[in-house]
């Protein structure tokens, strides 16, 4: 059975929204001994407003700080940044590295994000970077150039993002993400799948209280992540390392979307396909926070169904206020879960969901 989550979430400040298009660029000029590459993906976009991820890539001979300037074409302006400091002069952009990401080895690559504003009309990727004053083709020369060769694209992100183009889901309603991090090939059964088990959740809740929570549409907001699996599962976070992979997921979300913890705007549900030794998840504080192993579960390649529809009744069990039911008595609140359908709420566990701090999300 899930762990409960501990009531001390990690923090976060970066609001953010998924919906849009990506659109990737790779463009330089040569110089001696001396390369980069950079992609530039818009994740998400809603009026007025985007979010971007940029990767640089060092092609050249190994630099211990670098500097990354580029220049907007449509008059887009810089809010936020993270692993970066980006400032902004008119056009120009200039983003150096943190302390902990300045040493690029021949090859190594690193990233950074950031949220801005456009004109609505028009957000293209900019027409080319330069690296430490090298601009960046995508190879490494020793023959100088003078003008720089740009290859700009402008594609369907290959992992499509989910959530809708005009911003935020209603408030009060139950918002669910997967976090696909960065070395994990997109598959639509993640989305699909979990899905499909907040609807049974959803029918469950209606069932048990006469009541039920609302599922945005899509039900599902897919999260490109900054970090491959590995990052996830193997950077401390929210203490042992039970912890760390949802706990990485859930700081990242909170500081993408804005979000509390607890927050009166939305009960959330994060899933990410990344898990480690021994990691797990768990419920509480209007949050349900899941590893690798639950969206295996529901997109249908880790074991029968009913245990994920048990697991997520469970958790949003925890995230409604319920504590875990001191023995196996039948109700979902204990591993009687594992039995699901065969498991209910109790009349205590139902009047304190209805008279929690989310019982009025119900309806």
């Amino acid at each position: 059975m899930h762990r409960r989550l501990r009531a001390s979430l990690t923090a976060g400040a970066v609001a953010a929204c998924l919906a849009g298009t990506a659109a990737a660029t790779a463009v330089s000029a040569h110089a001696a001994s001396a390369g980069c590459q950079v992609t530039y993906t818009i994740g998400a976009q809603w009026p007025g407003g985007f979010s971007a991820n940029v990767t640089v890539k060092n092609l050249g001979d190994p630099v211990t700080s670098w500097t990354l300037h580029w220049t907007f074409g449509a008059g887009q302006t810089i809010g936020q940044a993270w692993n970066a400091d980006v400032t902004q002069s008119g056009a120009a952009v200039t983003a150096a590295n943190v302390s902990w990401n300045g040493s690029l080895a021949t090859g190594g690559a690193t990233s950074f994000g950031f949220n801005g504003t456009w004109n609505g009309s028009g957000n293209p990727v900019p027409a080319g970077f330069t690296l430490n004053g090298v601009a960046c083709t995508g190879s490494a020369t020793a023959s100088p150039s003078a003008t720089p060769s740009t290859s700009p694209t402008a594609s369907p992100s290959p992992s499509p993002s989910a959530s809708p183009s005009s911003g935020p889901p209603p408030v009060r309603t139950v918002r669910v993400f997967w976090l696909k991090p960065s070395d994990v090939a997109y598959d639509q059964r993640y989305p699909d799948g979990i899905a499909d088990v907040m609807r049974e959740a959803q029918r469950f809740f209606k069932q048990q209280l006469g009541k039920t929570f609302t599922l945005n549409g899509p039900v599902v907001e897919v999260v490109n992540g900054d970090r491959p699996r590995s990052w996830y599962e193997n950077t401390p976070r929210c203490g042992e390392k039970y912890w760390w992979a949802v706990c990485n997921m859930q700081e990242e979300l909170r500081r993408k979307f804005g979000l509390g913890a607890p927050d009166s705007r939305w009960i959330n549900v994060g899933e990410v396909s990344a898990e480690g030794d021994g990691a797990g998840g768990g419920g509480g504080n209007g949050w349900v926070i899941l590893s690798g192993h639950d969206a295996d579960g529901a997109a249908g390649i880790n074991g029968p169904m009913n245990r994920w529809y048990g697991g997520m009744v469970h958790e949003l069990g925890h995230a409604f206020g319920l504590p875990d039911a001191t023995s196996t008595d039948g109700t979902c609140m204990s591993a009687s879960f594992y039995a699901y359908p065969n498991c209910q709420f109790s009349q205590a566990q139902k009047d304190r969901i209805l008279n929690g701090p989310y019982g009025g999300f119900l309806s």
